[in-house]
Formats: C-alpha cells, structure tokens, sequence
C-alpha cells in the first residue's frame, strides 16, 4: 500500500471519460492532472480505507475491485456495495469528515488518492469539475434508493438479475463483452449484498442455467439471453442500481 509516484497523467488516462469531467480546456486539464497526489496498489484482500478513519481524500479505481462493507452489531460483515476501474470511491467520508465503512480490495488494485481539500479548491475554480462531483454524489443517492427497492420489494429471481444486469452495463461501459463476466465477489458476499442466503444464491444462479438464461463456470458467467433477465426484473429498477 506503500504510495507510487504518478507516472500517467489524468489528461492521458485511458479512463478519463469515466471518472473525470468532459469537454474542459487544456489550461482545465493541467489543473485536474495535478489533484492525483499519489497512486496507491491495494492488494487483494487489503483494506483502502476503513469504518472511523479520518476522511481526507476520494480514490478514482484505475484497475481492480473493491467492496465496502460495514460490520452490523451482531458481528456480520454487511456489504454496502461493488466498485469498479472508473468508479470513485470514498464519498461515504465526506458528511462526517470519517469513513462510515470499509473498504476492501476483492483483487489487485490500483487507485489515484486526490485530496479533497484540493477537489474543493479546484471546483471553485473549474465549474466543471464542481458538476461532476456534484453528479457522482447524485448518482450514488440514486444507487442506494434503487438497493432499498430492490430489498424492499423484490424476489430473489428479480435481485440476482438486476444485479447481472447492471454488473454487465458497467463492465460494458469500461470495454468489456456484454454478455459474458467474471465475478470478483463470492456469493456469500453477492449474498450479504442483496439480502439473500448463501443457499438462496446458490439456489437462483442453478435456476438461471436451467431456464438457460446463463451459463456459469465457477465465477465466469456467460448471459445467453438478457432479454429473460430484462423481463424478470423491472427495467427502471435495474437501471437505478
């Protein structure tokens, strides 16, 4: 976790379009470029952050996985959440100035620190930069309003699919096949994730392949018809995830 000199601009980032704003000058780029302070490699397994540590920056994922996970008084470890590569990570720190849970690395990974003293400073100044910000914080208001639904209301067939379907949506975004996946996560963590049990899990993913809606090799799954996995889950539901 030592930190690593930046070597890679975030003007020349091959993941610019997903994790910084869009349409900014070259005078706007320079500025952007000098908010990484540092890249940091997370191993797998290791912790970025945790519950209670004091918040001093958000984390753009260049490569790898994570979860975030919180402990419940009973003990259990309840995930809250999957990022992926062009995904920012840290903002449950900012409404209390301390992370409100853990974060974990589920492969190697690699992330851009970017202080956010300095993201604050610069929003004032790029207006860009402040809608963007502003629109990551949006959108995570809307994932969790679309988790509380999807726990609130749905079956277990309908979580696995809206889970699979916007899984494959953001690995398509970042360049990888719409239909096929590599999960990073167990199922118990798929599992603590969507309110289901182990079993349960288990249970759906051998339903889906009899159905012969997927194939499922270990952790590779292949969709063989996403319009089934549409038609079990509301569409405007899935999309909030």
């Amino acid at each position: 976790m030592n930190p690593i000199a930046i070597k890679v601009a975030c003007s020349n980032c091959n993941l610019r379009e997903l994790c910084m704003p869009l349409g900014l000058n070259q005078d706007e780029l320079d500025r952007i470029d000098s908010l990484v302070a540092v890249r940091r490699k997370i191993k797998r397994g290791a912790t970025l952050f945790r519950n209670g540590e004091t918040f001093t920056a958000l984390y753009a994922i260049r490569t790898g996985f994570f979860k975030t996970s919180i402990t419940t008084e009973d003990g259990r470890d309840q995930v809250t959440g999957f990022q992926m590569a062009g995904e920012i990570i840290g903002l449950d720190g900012i409404v209390n100035d301390h992370h409100t849970c853990d974060a974990v690395a589920l492969e190697d990974a690699e992330v851009c620190e970017m202080p956010f003293e300095r993201i604050e400073e610069l929003s004032r100044e790029v207006n860009a930069l402040q809608r963007h910000v502003h629109k990551i914080m949006s959108r995570e208001i809307v994932r969790e309003h679309g988790v509380m639904l999807l726990l609130g209301s749905m079956r277990a067939e309908e979580r696995l699919a809206a889970f699979l379907l916007n899984l494959v949506q953001r690995l398509h975004a970042r360049g990888f096949s719409a239909l096929e996946l590599v999960l990073r996560m167990t199922r118990e963590e798929i599992g603590s994730y969507l309110g289901l049990k182990l079993e349960t899990v288990s249970r759906t993913f051998s339903k889906f392949v009899e159905d012969g809606i997927v194939e499922v090799k270990q952790r590779h799954i292949r969709i063989l018809d996403t319009e089934a996995l549409k038609r079990i889950v509301n569409q405007q539901t899935q999309a909030c995830l």
